[in-house]
């Protein structure tokens, strides 16, 4: 349990910086580009490609990548270890370079596909085709990334993959504050920073892999045995782990037929959602994959439930608070971070409803990024896809279903529903087959998160004022409200929890300063 949560805070710590970055990205964005037809086209031709990212690369890949090359670790050579990430590699550069090809040829087919409501609109429609066949090439990068960051990931080296998103975020920064100028459209150097970004990630992390002696020759070997192993794991997982990503899609075809501005409203709330959800979320899926694949490869099954049960901890423990706050805080967030230069207050406005509809389905969003891996480090990927099926139909019911009474709302809310009964169907599975059994301990667990949730909201609503009064202030009035208001909150949670002996906040410090110590001793 130590070592799962010292893997997670030390890709939490990186993810930080991340996102810290992203939000940078994000407010330069809205201030220069606003929410309009340019960022909708933007948003719709990166959209795709981080979609088949998540099919190829990070997503389905690493669920499938990563419990056989631990097995490998564990029980094979260190030659037949190169062989196989050799092997996966020519293999898995070779297919996405085709998918790349047939991306940016088919670009115009494919946007009438991704976003039909853009067919009225002849201009936006040929930008977002330009757009998309420049950020296209970020899915061959992004892949080879992913590849290179489940490597790294399995032999614990956790910094610098979760580093590595920083150098997207920074590309697209200078793309859009420095460069744009220089772009007869704008909105274009945007896809080009995406572009660059994909070129800098790979590049930072091909030092880390020689220091591991991982740094080896691609070769094209589709009849390796672990090349097939992983392809089988890999084509059910493939819709399980992108089940999030494809209710995106979805929203993303429906929001192109709303008003204007409804797919760029999506993206700024979803933006917002995926700070704790990639702080925590992911980061407790990165690091509890190649733990779980362990334990199960030393046949330690005892071990696998007990840090199955922690984990879910974490995500009460850490979820809930962050829900609360999103929810109630969420229209000064935005305000603070997005209010200023095109992006008025209407925008703000129609972007918080979906935020909040979003922001309900943030711990089914975390738990999923748990309860697969727990099936995925067993190489059992049609349970997850299984369920992931039932879980796209209902979000697509749903999504018929709210979208005329809550509008773009309506398809953030769809999402967050079938999310929760995607997590649901996966804890009840893992349940009806004994593969886990909650510990002693969750009635209190529960009630003390509870509380301190209770208390922390409490505190926030007394701090924060209503809508109109952060229309009205001023940038740095806003930035000072919002911190002190978030500030005094999280304060407040962490001492409520502390005070009624929640372990994973009481062990928080106790990490903290061993890391601390760790680095004094290291720099003598």
């Amino acid at each position: 349990m130590a070592g799962l949560f010292r893997s997670t805070a030390t890709i939490s710590a990186m993810t930080l910086i991340s996102r810290i970055l992203g939000f940078v990205r994000d407010m330069v964005l809205a201030r220069v580009f606003g929410a309009g037809m340019a960022t909708d086209a933007f948003f719709v031709a990166f959209k795709l490609p981080n979609f088949f990212r998540r099919m190829f690369g990070e997503g389905a890949f690493a669920t499938a990548f990563v419990p056989v090359f631990t097995e490998y670790r564990e029980q094979r050579s260190g030659e037949e270890l190169q062989g196989l990430l050799a092997a996966v590699s020519g293999v898995l550069a070779a297919v996405v370079a085709g998918v790349t090809l047939l991306g940016m040829v088919a670009a115009p087919l494919l946007v009438w596909v991704l976003a039909p409501g853009f067919g009225d609109d002849p201009e936006k429609m040929a930008l977002t085709a330009d757009l998309l066949r420049v950020t296209f090439p970020y899915l061959f990068l992004i892949s080879l990334v992913a590849l290179a960051g489940g490597v790294l990931n399995t032999f614990g080296r956790f910094a610098a993959p979760a580093f590595t998103p920083v150098l997207l975020n920074v590309a697209m920064i200078v793309a859009a504050g420095v460069a744009a100028p220089y772009f007869e459209r704008p909105i274009a150097a945007l896809a080009w920073g995406v572009l660059a970004g994909g070129v800098l990630q790979l590049g930072f992390q091909w030092p880390f892999l020689r220091r591991l002696g991982m740094a080896v020759r691609p070769r094209f070997r589709p009849g390796h045995p672990g090349v097939r192993r992983i392809a089988r794991l890999m084509g059910p997982s493939m819709l399980s782990v992108s089940v999030a990503q494809i209710s995106v899609l979805i929203d993303t075809i429906l929001a192109s037929l709303l008003a204007g501005g409804s797919v760029s409203y999506l993206y700024y709330a979803d933006r917002l959602v995926q700070f704790p959800l990639g702080l925590f979320g992911i980061a407790l899926g990165t690091a509890i994959l190649p733990t779980l694949s362990r334990l199960v490869s030393q046949g330690r099954d005892a071990d696998y439930g007990v840090t199955l049960d922690r984990a879910l901890r974490m995500i009460l423990t850490i979820g809930a608070p962050a829900t609360a706050g999103l929810v109630l805080l969420g229209y000064p967030i935005l305000a603070t971070l997005f209010q200023y230069g095109e992006f008025g207050a209407p925008a703000t406005a129609a972007t918080y409803r979906a935020l909040a509809a979003y922001a309900l389905g943030l711990m089914a969003f975390i738990g999923v990024k748990v309860l697969a891996p727990a099936f995925y480090s067993r190489q059992d990927t049609r349970t997850p896809v299984r369920i992931a099926v039932v879980a796209l139909l209902a979000n697509i019911v749903l999504n018929l279903a709210l979208i005329g009474p809550l509008a773009h709302a309506g398809l953030a809310l769809a999402t967050s529903l079938a999310s929760f009964l995607n997590a649901g169907l996966l804890l009840r599975a893992l349940l009806a087959r004994g593969l886990y059994h909650p510990q002693p301990g969750w009635p209190a667990h529960l009630a003390k998160v509870a509380l301190a949730v209770a208390v922390m909201l409490a505190v926030a609503w007394w701090m924060a004022p209503g809508p109109g009064a952060w229309d009205q202030a001023g940038a740095g009035e806003r930035a000072l409200d919002l911190t002190l208001a978030v500030g005094l909150a999280g304060a407040v949670y962490l001492a409520i929890a502390w005070l009624l002996d929640v372990e994973e906040v009481r062990r928080a410090p106790r990490w903290l300063a061993g890391r601390l110590l760790e680095g004094r001793s290291g720099s003598r």
